[in-house]
């Protein structure tokens, strides 16, 4: 039986490949493989990707049969003309995007530039469409010990695999309202089912700290999630955070522990005095933008939203992409190419605020040393300040290793011992990051707007 799986799943994938091609992109680099040994015991996801010819132009989203999510994000100061910033991505396309002004009218000839931009990420799915989510439930319970008389957990794990099972939607475009004053296209969208581009903003110049919001145009919820833009100064502090287990208990050493924490808690757990370190961050750094840049595939995303949403300050979640059609590819992406994956996408967030100063945080289970450690070294002055959780207690882990001084002394080669510290209490952390704020000078008087 595994066998004919794999040959449908692999003949199947090779041709959604073939007939993705013309313009759709297809596997994302980060978006690592799926081991055949997590293969062997995590279900299948089949009719994840559909298939897609060349010569079919990108449609709309259909409001009747699709979900939408439109990723929180923040907005930068457009680059002047020489401002060479090499690390930054352009891919906007006015044919495609086609803003207009709902302000005044959608006038074409009013529309001028807000000095602003912001990368849009948006995911499509259709609605209700992954095969057999009953059994892909029953297989990750059975996994966990769960048993068939817990009916309550084996619906809580069936309603969070609903968004790996869903069909993705490539070469889709979407209309979306950025605070009921300016629209714009969003597409067409990757072989992924994820619409990812910079687009500038034409509303009337919004002021930086403000919050902007961006809803799919004639797409009611449920069946669509709004996205937040946090409006943000190019001058000042930035943080950029790990989430599990630096600030959400994961257990990402653990396989099993991986699904528990995923599927079956009732509520995920905030790693304690987390929150309250985040909280006097906040107000020491004069309410910074938050970057939560996980290894997590982006089908967490309203999972990780609502998360976030009720222990942490508001931030753009940055998530990778999840080009597999099994679940264990949801194991590979926090284990696998996880440095490569995180040190590019803070070469994006430099590219955005090359001008501020970021402190980094993050834990031992991960490459979250060797990430933050080369990012320093490649920009010399831009982080002030990287700090790393000792996680401790995980069977699964290799404590000795993972933990070990010589592990953080390579990480942090050539770099300045007072610029990072590991820590256990996060308690600790507030009067370092006060310290630190008082060594360099208050961001909120470096603050342009």
């Amino acid at each position: 039986m595994n066998f004919l799986h794999d040959l449908f799943d692999s003949g199947r994938r090779t041709v959604v490949q073939v007939f993705s091609a013309g313009g759709i992109a297809r596997d994302s680099p980060n978006s690592p493989d799926v081991p055949e040994d997590l293969r062997s015991w995590l279900p299948d996801l089949f009719d994840r990707f559909p298939i897609v010819f060349p010569w079919q132009k990108a449609l709309p989203v259909d409001p009747a049969l699709h979900n939408v999510w439109i990723l929180d994000n923040t907005a930068f100061r457009t680059p002047a003309r020489d401002d060479h910033r090499k690390d930054l991505p352009h891919p906007k396309d006015p044919n495609i995007s086609k803003p207009t002004l709902t302000g005044n009218g959608g006038a074409q000839g009013a529309l001028k530039p807000s000095g602003w931009e912001v990368e849009m990420v948006a995911c499509y799915f259709i609605k209700n469409s992954g095969r057999d989510i009953a059994g892909i439930a029953a297989q990750i319970a059975k996994q966990l010990n769960i048993g068939e008389e817990d009916i309550a957990t084996y619906q809580r794990i069936a309603l969070r695999v609903q968004p790996f099972a869903d069909t993705v939607l490539p070469n889709r475009t979407l209309r979306i309202s950025v605070n009921n004053s300016e629209e714009q296209t969003l597409g067409p969208s990757s072989y992924s089912g994820i619409s990812d581009a910079i687009h500038e903003l034409h509303l009337p110049s919004p002021k930086a700290g403000t919050t902007l919001t961006s809803t799919p145009v004639a797409l009611p919820q449920p069946f669509s999630l709004p996205g937040a833009t946090v409006v943000a100064a190019p001058t000042g502090w930035g943080v950029i955070s790990d989430i599990d287990d630096t600030i959400k208990v994961t257990m990402t050493p653990s396989p099993t522990g991986i699904l528990h924490s995923t599927f079956v808690v009732e509520e995920p757990e905030p790693v304690a005095g987390m929150p309250e370190l985040y909280a006097q961050i906040t107000k020491m750094l004069d309410t910074p933008p938050f970057f939560y840049l996980s290894a997590s595939p982006y089908n967490l995303y309203p999972f990780l939203r609502r998360f976030r949403d009720a222990h942490y300050p508001p931030g753009t979640i940055i998530l990778r992409d999840a080009s597999w059609q099994n679940l264990g590819g949801l194991i590979s992406s926090l284990t696998q190419g996880t440095q490569d994956y995180k040190v590019d996408r803070i070469k994006k967030i430099h590219a955005w605020f090359p001008q501020r100063t970021f402190i980094c945080i993050g834990d031992s289970t991960q490459s979250d040393p060797e990430s933050y450690g080369e990012v320093a070294r490649k920009y010399p002055g831009w982080v002030k300040g990287i700090y790393i959780r000792k996680v401790e207690g995980i069977a699964a882990m290799d404590e000795e290793t993972k933990n070990s001084p010589d592990r953080f002394e390579k990480a942090f080669k050539g770099l300045d011992k007072n610029l990072w510290h590991v820590f256990t209490d996060p308690s600790e952390l507030a009067g370092r990051v006060e310290e630190l704020v008082r060594k360099e000078g208050s961001a909120g008087s470096r603050r342009q707007e």
